[in-house]
């Protein structure tokens, strides 16, 4: 098996603000794996706030690059954890390589990737589209620009209320609000009366991630659902959000790929936890691997290829929310 790393600087259509940083480029790492004749394609994303680079995925993998290029007919749950125990330390690494081998297994076997899985993709949920934080008139403008049945919108401002009460104005669409751990517990519980009376569908994330007891009041006392993001990382974590959250937003690249990500949302549902898959600015590289979980799904933010003002590769399309998949097998990603 070959391995071959590309780096990326991916441009957005807007500035992306979020309660803790600003960008205008998202870095990007794409993974491709050859195997007799086929690739499979994974990527990961930069991420300040994980301690991640391109620079120390690149190199991580790099580091083990001969042990992945003798790697050629285990199975995906095999090579994720013959992979792992070198990338403990780095899953985002991990998630693109995970990713990747899924990928080229797949197209192996002839299949799409939810075929082999034997998931059905005819009640898959819509993807919501996400506003970042900006000036009120600018949120509504990206709104009206880009009409669309689910909006995730990004808080974390002295304004939040007002920011949410303005835009409803402008929309009948599904509304999400996602803090980013900017709130505290005594906020969340007073803006959650506020966002009910907006129609606003959940709260993701208002507490700080490692907040777990303000979490448990928040949990017992909101009077809307509260989904864990940065609280909910890696698979032990599914157990530790229970009783503490709504739900969870499993991120591939937090938790090492799209293998452990499948037992992550497998876990939560078998707890009773509604289950969102989310995206981290990916190319249509990285959302076309989140389009094949959509049918274990309740929600999913994967709206990241919609968010850039050029993409890197074809695969799934997105069209007013819906997926729709391409005619080839594995993610069916083609790189540009």
């Amino acid at each position: 098996m070959k391995l071959i790393l590309r780096t990326y600087n991916l441009k957005l259509k807007h500035t992306f603000r979020i309660s803790r940083k600003s960008i205008d480029f998202q870095p990007s790492l794409i993974v491709e794996l050859q195997d007799n004749g086929f690739s499979g394609y994974g990527e990961a994303t930069s991420n300040p706030y994980y301690n991640i680079s391109i620079e120390n995925i690149q190199n991580d993998i790099e580091q083990i690059r001969a042990l992945i290029e003798i790697t050629s007919d285990e199975t995906p749950e095999e090579f994720w954890n013959k992979m792992t125990s070198f990338l403990v330390h780095n899953p985002f690494a991990l998630c693109a390589l995970d990713n990747a081998y899924n990928d080229l297994y797949a197209r192996k076997k002839g299949k799409k990737l939810y075929e082999l899985w034997n998931y059905d993709i005819s009640h898959n949920p819509l993807t919501n589209y996400t506003i970042g934080i900006d000036s009120v008139e600018n949120m509504i403008a990206k709104m009206k620009g880009f009409p669309w049945p689910i909006y995730k919108i990004k808080l974390g401002t002295p304004e939040d209320m007002a920011i949410v009460t303005e835009l409803r104005k402008h929309s009948d669409a599904i509304f999400r609000v996602d803090a980013n751990c900017a709130w505290t517990v005594e906020e969340t519980l007073k803006n959650a009366v506020i966002l009910k009376k907006l129609d606003v569908e959940f709260i993701e994330q208002p507490l700080k991630a490692d907040n777990w007891e303000g979490q448990r009041e928040v949990f017992e006392n909101s009077v809307l659902p509260i989904m864990a993001d940065e609280s909910c990382i890696s698979e032990e974590d599914i157990v530790k959000c229970h009783n503490h959250f709504h739900g969870v937003n499993v991120k591939l690249m937090k938790c090492g790929g799209i293998t452990p990500g499948r037992r992550m949302v497998a876990e939560a549902k078998k707890l009773g936890l509604k289950v969102m898959v989310g995206c981290m600015t990916e190319s249509t590289v990285g959302i076309s691997t989140i389009a094949h979980l959509l049918p274990e799904l309740d929600y999913v933010d994967m709206d990241g290829a919609l968010l850039l003002a050029e993409d890197i590769a074809s695969g799934i399309t997105i069209k007013n929310g819906k997926t729709y998949y391409p005619d080839r097998t594995g993610t069916g990603v083609i790189l540009f």
